[in-house]
């Protein structure tokens, strides 16, 4: 393993250790994903650091804030600990947050969209942009109205930055899905997956046919890797211009890493939940290049909270600053005062105090 790999999984289990110390009540799968923000960005985390930007959080806004959720809030606050100024990207935030309910249900998607684009310095995040997103959602919705959800909404505000027309971006992600589906079956996997290669340049065949290849490769190595909510990462990594066999033996060798630290189960489920954080891992390596800025967040945050056995979580959301990295990483910023969301965060912060 290069020396490069292997500190990036060496980092991400101290930092997984730290969010699990600050937040031990939140749901385990969550970990995974808020330690990978901070690798991808070639940062430590720090238990107490957490826990000052969850006071952030819970300062600025209202007890029924959706910001407050336990859903997400580990990941919100892992993005605030990356920045100097957590209490502006707060108030940024939270007056993205506003914008963007003038056109989408305020849910948590929608927050950790918000966040996401705190980090566009460069781009003006306008209501005319996010009634490009809006339409892109609706039709999203039209075309596929039983795969597509709530989730889709932060694709959709991703993808309304795109200097391609609504109808090329429409079209390269259905021509994306149908060849997706077509080899994996799997209807929502292979809609997210499509998305995300939708943002990137070339065909629809060409993008499709290297993440076949790559997932093709990684069954013959004998790594277990799902094909369902896991085919958005290895999407994303598969932008990489890094050879197949290059990109395989990487995740081959972060996966075997992984296996030591007795993080995961034995069953099939908790070895494709341990492939899919190896390839998050070494998507690492290449954030800040052309090919693999871009985030993978789908439909598995509810799942998260809803089905307590870690048996049956389907964890498919990658680096969440890949996006911000994607459309122009800056400066952190951040949001202030909404008042819908969840109550029983405050039990849960004072049993973690």
């Amino acid at each position: 393993m290069k020396p490069e790999l292997e500190k990036l999984c060496t980092d991400y289990t101290a930092n997984r250790e730290a969010v699990k110390k600050a937040f031990r009540w939140d749901n385990s799968a969550l970990y995974a994903v808020c330690a990978n923000i901070f690798c991808a960005n070639g940062h430590m985390a720090d238990a107490d650091r957490l826990k000052e930007c969850r006071a952030v959080i819970k300062k600025n806004t209202g007890a029924f804030s959706k910001f407050r959720s336990r859903k997400i809030r580990c990941l919100l606050s892992g993005m605030l600990a990356l920045g100097e100024n957590p209490e502006s990207r707060m108030v940024q935030a939270n007056d993205y947050f506003r914008l963007l309910k003038k056109q989408f249900k305020g849910t948590e998607y929608l927050v950790l969209t918000a966040f996401l684009l705190t980090d566009l310095a460069d781009r003006n995040v306008t209501l005319e942009t996010v009634t490009r997103g809006r339409e892109l959602y609706r039709r999203m919705n039209k075309k596929h109205r039983m795969l597509t959800d709530n989730t889709d909404s932060v694709f959709a505000m991703l993808l309304a930055f795109s200097d391609k027309t609504d109808d090329e971006l429409l079209e390269e992600t259905e021509d994306g899905y149908q060849l997706l589906k077509a080899r994996f079956s799997n209807g929502s996997g292979s809609q997210t997956a499509a998305q995300v290669l939708s943002m990137a340049a070339g065909t629809a065949e060409d993008r499709t046919q290297r993440v076949i290849e790559l997932y093709d490769a990684l069954q013959e190595t004998g790594v277990e890797y799902g094909h369902s909510a896991e085919l958005a990462p290895l999407a994303a990594l598969s932008l990489s211009d890094r050879p197949v066999t290059e990109l395989v033996e990487e995740i081959r060798e972060a996966d075997e890493f992984l296996a030591e630290q007795n993080l995961y189960g034995k069953k099939k489920e908790d070895l494709a939940q341990r492939a899919m954080h190896a390839v998050m891992i070494v998507s690492d390596q290449y954030a800040g290049t052309s090919q693999v800025n871009i985030t993978v967040m789908t439909n598995t945050l509810d799942m998260l909270i809803a089905q307590q056995q870690a048996k049956r979580i389907s964890l498919a959301i990658h680096a969440v600053e890949f996006a911000a990295k994607f459309l122009g990483k800056s400066d952190t910023k951040a949001g202030t005062d909404d008042k819908t969301g969840d109550v029983n965060t405050d039990t849960a912060e004072k049993l973690e105090k």
